[in-house]
């Protein structure tokens, strides 16, 4: 049974397909959020369908007011964030040759060193309470590498170590870390790929077609709820057998 009823979550990168879908999840079970991003009008439409969830407009990339962002969140959740949802992330493809430091930075600094910088405040948090899952959202290309990806799958593969790595040094605190990894999954950005290559990337997947952004914000569910107690530093993959772990 998922009980995450009245639990503080804060969810980034919330104006997504992904994001909205593990929003709308979060909002039938009854979890009190907090969603963020940066557009503003994504923000509105949020606010209009769910008039008690928060909407904030951040960008995460900005390091030197995290530790502010989340210190404000915090009090509008009562001084109790219980689950921390890292979704929000970017892309900035080439070819390594071919790859600016720019565009290496932007999605390191963006992806992991964001996601980074929110967890630790985060935790300092959930310490005081002695409580707190923290879920982030990585890919099946932080596993497997992808062509023109050198920095996505970098940062993704990151954000899976760093995990870890959390799960090992908070654990005695009853803080869980855990990762969901999608594959291709249906949104605006997929909905761009051409028919052609389309038919030739779910040839690659066993179940032979796309996610639903739905399909990620299932298993963001489950290890929202107690029926995940017990597991750290682990990955869920929803990537419809493209890649087996």
């Amino acid at each position: 049974m998922i009980d995450i009823k009245n639990l503080n979550i804060l969810l980034t990168g919330a104006t997504g397909a992904i994001g909205g879908a593990i929003l709308d999840k979060l909002h039938v079970a009854g979890a009190n959020i907090i969603a963020t991003g940066t557009n503003q009008e994504k923000l509105d439409k949020i606010k209009s369908k769910f008039e008690d969830v928060i909407t904030k407009k951040f960008d995460i990339s900005d390091h030197n007011n995290i530790e502010n962002f989340i210190d404000e969140c915090n009090e509008n959740l009562n001084n109790k964030i219980d689950i921390l949802i890292n979704n929000a992330g970017v892309t900035n493809d080439n070819l390594t040759i071919r790859m600016k430091k720019e565009e290496w930075d932007k999605v390191i600094n963006l992806n992991l060193t964001s996601s980074f910088l929110i967890t630790k405040f985060v935790i300092k948090k959930m310490l005081k309470n002695k409580y707190g899952k923290i879920i982030n959202i990585t890919s099946v290309v932080g596993h497997t590498g992808n062509v023109g990806q050198a920095n996505y799958a970098a940062s993704k593969a990151g954000l899976i170590g760093m995990s870890k790595s959390l799960a090992q040094e908070y654990g005695k605190k009853n803080i869980t870390v855990n990762c969901v990894s999608p594959g291709f999954i249906k949104s605006e950005m997929t909905d761009k790929i051409s028919e052609n290559f389309k038919k030739a990337l779910e040839e690659k997947i066993s179940l032979e077609r796309f996610g639903l952004p739905v399909d990620v914000a299932n298993a963001v569910i489950f290890l929202s709820s107690s029926l995940s107690d017990y597991i750290t530093g682990e990955t869920i993959h929803v990537n419809g057998g493209m890649y087996f772990s």
